[in-house]
């Protein structure tokens, strides 16, 4: 993997790293906002010191990534106690692409989520197989194989030796090769005429065609957050997924679906009345099928999505 954003870790222009940070803090917690809160209270740190301290700081990028690496193990630490206690599944905050939405509004430099570098680093399988490590792990491992930081400066930000930040990093590559959720995109062509294929086909109500682009073991998961009425246990396998769709588009009158990028790569955006309610992140099986879907329908989640009205419905 390569630097996501091909910024050093140098450099004097302080709020110019803020891009980078929020894209480090995205990538360690899965969440925007809570990306943006570790973002702020690295600078909030930053400004707190006194003048003649800032000034004989001689890479202020440097020390921002280790105090916001830090804020962000913190997080990480407080988040997986959150988690235990949330409704249902917990899936990963989805990004929109703003380009794709012309005038349906949102954007621009002061969006946290414009800040965000879609690649294959940010697709959702990606993001869930994160998810699955410890905080130390995942610090070390989004630090050094995704952003290219040498063990000896992950280590000073950890505060582990290198040699244990090798062993943790190898130890998060088992869990991601496991998982088969290597941050390799398919073809977006390819991706994206499956996913058109499958919007087509629940508009259809066609069970037959639906349970044929999914693959045998697909597994559907959803995320309502306790907030609004969606499953709380993944769904397992092609038909079971199927017979829930076709119940939801029974259930779900007046839905208008989208296809659009979300996180990086072709999705499915569900509107009702030009609001964004539901969001859906693909991943192919390696039979080009569908092997994985998650549904983010908490409102809190969709907050950079709410911006696009219906103005957009037509794009």
């Amino acid at each position: 993997m390569s630097d996501v954003t091909g910024i050093g870790v140098g450099g004097g222009d302080v709020l110019g790293e803020r891009r980078r940070l929020t894209n480090l803090a995205y990538r360690l917690l899965g969440s925007l906002a809570e990306a943006e809160d570790a973002v702020q209270e690295t600078y909030a740190r930053w400004y707190a010191m006194p003048p003649e301290r800032r000034d004989a700081v001689r890479a202020p990028g440097a020390w921002l990534t280790t105090v916001a690496g830090r804020v962000c193990l913190d997080l990480l630490g407080s988040a997986r106690v959150r988690r235990e206690r949330y409704v249902g599944a917990w899936i990963p905050e989805p990004l929109p692409d703003h380009r794709e939405w012309g005038g349906g509004g949102g954007g621009g430099a002061d969006d946290p989520a414009d800040r965000v570098t879609l690649d294959e680093s940010v697709h959702m399988a990606f993001l869930v197989v994160l998810e699955s490590m410890t905080p130390a792990e995942r610090v070390v491992f989004v630090l050094h194989d995704v952003f290219r930081y040498p063990f000896a400066e992950v280590a000073g930000i950890v505060g582990r030796t290198p040699a244990a930040c090798r062993k943790l990093a190898s130890s998060a590559r088992r869990r991601v090769d496991t998982a088969g959720a290597a941050p390799a995109a398919p073809a977006a062509a390819r991706q994206a005429g499956v996913v058109r294929d499958f919007k087509e086909a629940w508009e259809a109500k066609d069970i037959g065609a639906l349970v044929g682009l999914l693959d045998p073991a697909a597994r559907m998961t959803a995320d309502g957050g306790g907030l609004v009425g969606t499953v709380l246990r993944p769904v397992d396998g092609a038909d079971r997924i199927a017979e829930y769709l076709l119940f939801i588009a029974g259930k779900a009158p007046g839905l208008t679906l989208l296809e659009r990028t979300v996180n990086g790569r072709p999705g499915l955006v569900a509107q009702h009345g030009g609001v964004t309610v539901t969001v859906a992140a693909f991943d192919l099986a390696d039979d080009g099928r569908i092997g994985g879907i998650w549904v983010v329908r908490n409102p809190e989640k969709l907050r950079p999505w709410l911006a696009f009205g219906a103005a957009a419905a037509s794009g």
